[in-house]
Parts: structure tokens; C-alpha cells; sequence
């Protein structure tokens, strides 16, 4: 089944009108292909900006004839520059349209396959071709079997924009959390927790609740680490070492920040909804909230690109891969956040004067207490 596009306007030059917006498909042995096409089958969802889907043409016409969905894109050959300013383009790599795509598992093939896809995002970006770049989902195992030196999308690409800070949040019904510590063991987190840790996350939410979210001023909570902030000491004094310096940095530098308050009374609902904006010490502290109000809705959000990354929250999901079943809320979302980001980054906001990075990276103790 071939695509017949809809109206489409390819331009070579000029700005756009609407956000351009740039989707991965992820690893093509999941459901990437499956929940970017239901997604932007939706009218309204299209109609917030332009897009060029990076991925393979055949997986992406597969899974619109399984689900019964006229094709609404135009194919270029990938690397071909051009720029979409309505409408979607898909550009097609034609060279991974063969692969053991039906496997069922991660395979240096589908990691090979996902960073090509990625990689052309990127160029495309940096060439100021895109605003946003939305991702799809990947497995780490897959890049590791392609020999990728990184875990995953928040290191690769905070690589290819070579910067030095960059954090992991999530946006879901109504919470915005972003993570002092993401893909860290948490025996390990003992040996890297330091003030920088922990003032990195809080400095960058500040600032893109302002130039992304458009909040003026922004109030920020911060998680504690230890059952009941410790406890004045009794369970931990990470809370006195390093969470409370690190805030105190944040207050001199213009945050309105709180806490640490306990993690487990933290995110009731009456309580978060005075804050615009929460920092989680760990994935899970943070994570868990998120997929509790909406699992099938989070959107994961890179803060410190140069650049609005947003992505689903979920994996491949190799056991449903072609069967029609994936849920593509979160994909609908990721999209629909970029676009709304991408709006506000549009009129760049004044920030506050920083702390140097040698601040920052004062270690401060073991952490865990023996």
C-alpha cells in the first residue's frame, strides 16, 4: 500500500510558519513505526506543525494498512535536503528496509538502524532545518550491539550538540519532574552524588519553565533523598551535605525553589499542584508518580540542548510489535509538547546569572552513610 499524500509544501529556503518538527522511528523491530503513524493520523494533532519522519517508508505504510489508515505523507529519499513546511515527509532510508525487523529482540541491525535514523535528525537540525526532534522508542541492548558508546538518546545527542549539561524530565497530567539521577545504579549513586548533582536539574527546569513553558516565575520543589529528609540526620545527611547547599545556590542565583520535602507526602496531589515544576533525586522516585497518572500519556523531555528533544516514555515493546495493538498516546503527546515548546522557544527569555561549572562539581562526601 503506497502512500497517496495529501497536500504537502516542500521548501528549500525561507522560515516556516509552523514548528518543524523532526520524529524518529526508533529501533524498527518495535512499535515505532505503529504509534507515529496512528498518532499523526489524527487532523489536528498535523495541524500544529511540520514534520519529516525519519525512518523506513515500508514499516511506515505496514503499519498504516494494519490499522486501516489512509497514508498522509510524502516520500523523499533520506538526506535530500528540503524542508516541510505543512504536512509530513517521510524521509526514507532506504538502505535498512531490509532486516530482521520480525526478530522480536534487540539486534545490532535495529541499533544500526535507530542511530541512522537519529543521526539525520541531527544533521537536520543543526543545519537549522528543524526546531524540535521527537524520538521514538529504542533498546539500549541494540545500540550496545551496534558498538554505540552511549546508554541511550540523552547522551547521544548531548554529544552531537556538545554540551555539557543536559537533564532528564518528564511531563505527565499535570507534573513536571526532572532527575538529579537518571541511569545510575542506585548503590552507585553513593560515589557520584554531589551539590552539582543536584543543582544541575533545579538550574535547568528554572529555566525552561521559563523559555518553554512561558511561567515567569517559576516555583520549584525538591524531593529529599532519605525516608523523611532524614531526619534531622537519623536516616542520612545527604539532605544537610548536599540537597540544601545545592538549593541555596539555586536561591542566590534567582530560583524560587522549596525542600527538600520527603518523597512519599511530595507528590499528593493537593501538595505538588502549588509547585510549577519537581526535582527527583532518582528515576524511579520521580518515575513512579509519572506513570501512575499517566502511563499511556508521560512525555520524557531533555532540558540543556540547544534544542527541544521530547520522546515516549515507553520502550519498544517487541512482544506487540506489528500486531496493531500499541497505544499511541504518549507518541501523540511527545508530539504535541514539541510543537507547544517549540512556540515559546520562539521569543527567547532572559536568564539569571549562573554559578561557573567548577562550582558545580565539588564531590561533597561518599553519600550514602556507612
Amino acid at each position: 500500500m503506497k502512500p497517496q499524500p495529501e497536500a504537502t509544501s516542500i521548501a528549500r529556503d525561507g522560515p516556516a510558519g509552523r514548528p518543524r518538527i523532526g520524529v524518529t522511528m526508533g529501533d524498527p523491530s518495535g512499535i515505532g513505526a505503529e504509534v507515529i503513524v496512528k498518532a499523526l493520523n489524527d487532523p489536528w494533532l498535523r495541524s500544529l506543525g511540520s514534520f519529516v519522519v525519519f525512518g523506513i517508508e515500508d514499516q511506515l505504510a505496514a503499519a498504516a494498512d494494519a490499522a486501516s489508515i489512509r497514508p498522509f505523507w510524502f516520500r523523499v529519499p533520506a538526506g535530500e535536503t528540503i524542508r516541510v513546511d505543512t504536512g509530513v515527509v517521510v524521509a526514507d532510508v532506504e538502505e535498512c528496509a531490509r532486516g530482521p525487523w520480525l526478530a522480536g529482540r534487540p539486534t545490532a541491525e535495529g541499533g544500526r538502524a535507530s542511530l541512522r535514523f537519529l543521526d539525520d535528525a541531527i544533521d537536520r537540525a543543526r543545519a537549522g532545518l528543524l526546531e524540535a526532534i521527537v524520538t521514538g522508542p529504542i533498546h539500549k541492548s541494540s545500540w550496545k550491539l551496534a558498538r554505540c558508546r552511549h546508554f541511550g538518546h540523552t547522551e547521544k545527542l548531548a554529544d552531537a550538540f556538545r554540551v555539557g549539561r543536559v537533564t532528564m524530565a518528564f511531563v505527565a497530567g499535570g507534573l513536571r519532574v526532572a532527575l538529579a539521577s537518571a541511569h545510575i545504579g542506585l548503590f552507585e549513586l553513593r560515589n557520584h552524588f554531589t551539590i552539582g548533582l543536584v543543582f544541575q536539574p533545579i538550574d535547568l527546569l528554572h529555566d525552561a519553565l521559563r523559555q518553554w513553558f512561558g511561567i515567569e516565575r517559576p516555583r520549584i520543589a525538591v524531593a529529599a533523598l532519605n525516608p523523611h529528609a532524614g531526619e534531622n540526620g537519623l536516616f542520612g545527611d545527604e539532605e544537610k551535605r548536599v540537597i540544601e547547599p545545592a538549593m541555596q545556590m539555586a536561591l542566590n542565583a534567582g530560583i524560587c525553589v522549596e525542600g527538600p520535602f520527603p518523597a512519599d507526602t511530595l507528590f499528593v496531589p493537593t501538595r505538588c499542584a502549588a509547585f510549577d515544576g519537581i526535582v527527583a533525586m532518582y528515576h524511579d522516585q520521580g518515575l513512579i508518580p509519572i506513570k501512575q497518572v499517566a502511563f499511556n500519556s508521560a512525555v520524557n523531555v531533555t532540558l540543556g540542548l540547544p534544542i527541544i528533544r521530547t520522546s515516549v516514555a515507553h520502550g519498544t515493546a517487541f512482544d506487540i510489535a506489528g500486531t496493531d495493538s500499541a497505544d499511541p498516546g504518549s507518541m501523540k503527546e511527545a508530539i504535541r509538547l514539541a510543537c507547544s515548546l517549540a512556540a515559546h522557544a520562539r521569543t527567547p527569555d532572559e536568564t539569571c546569572p549562573r554559578p561557573t561549572q567548577s562550582d558545580l562539581d565539588v564531590p561533597v562526601g561518599k553519600g550514602f552513610p556507612e
